[in-house]
């Protein structure tokens, strides 16, 4: 079955990689025995129609995007191997990704070539928080970093969220707990004549 061309279950890196993890300690999923199955997992091409976009709007400003804008992104996050491994749990037995979180890996010059993990975009649907899952991909994400080789994780976060994170092995920095930015005004995608010189 394929979605505009693209396989229906292309999924954006090995998901051996997840699975050679070691066991996630201390974290305990608690689901009643007849919740239905839940199972962690990379990003998958067909998740366009399992809710991912949907769910994200839980966390920040979706946008309007359309299946093939999703699949174009899909494909260049892909095609830049070794760098995006957005983590999904996935309620099987719904079809439905509940929970996201991503772990960027940023090349660096410094500190003889090592790579920094930035985490991102973790956000868990208002259906099934309360039961863990946020942890149990944080702790996947942090044992990911450390199979990648990343010196350090790094995320930017609301104030009340700061406890999740410190209760998850992450910490202010001193001297440096400041997050900035500078925000853009949204741009529409140029055509090929438009291009401003």
């Amino acid at each position: 079955v394929t979605n505009g061309g693209e396989p229906e279950d292309t999924l954006l890196f090995d998901p051996k990689l997840l699975e050679s993890l070691d066991t996630v300690e201390g974290v305990s999923i608690d689901l009643p025995a007849a919740e239905p199955p839940l199972r962690v997992r990379p990003l998958s091409s067909g998740d366009y129609d399992r809710g991912f976009l949907e769910l994200l709007t839980q966390l920040t400003v979706g946008g309007d995007v359309s299946r093939e804008q999703f699949l174009d992104r899909f494909r260049a996050m892909k095609a830049a191997a070794g760098t995006y491994y957005v983590t999904v749990i996935e309620d099987a037995d719904r079809g439905k990704v509940v929970a996201s979180a991503t772990l960027f890996a940023e090349l660096k010059f410094i500190r003889g070539l090592a790579t920094r993990g930035h985490v991102e975009d973790v956000v868990v649907s208002s259906d099934y928080r309360g039961r863990n899952l946020g942890k149990l991909l944080i702790q996947t994400l942090v044992r990911l970093g450390k199979r990648l080789g990343c010196y350090r994780l790094t995320l930017d976060c609301k104030d009340t969220v700061v406890k999740f994170y410190t209760n998850n092995g992450f910490a202010l920095e001193p001297g440096s707990a400041n997050s900035m930015s500078l925000r853009f005004a949204p741009q529409l995608p140029q055509t090929d004549g438009a291009a401003a010189h």
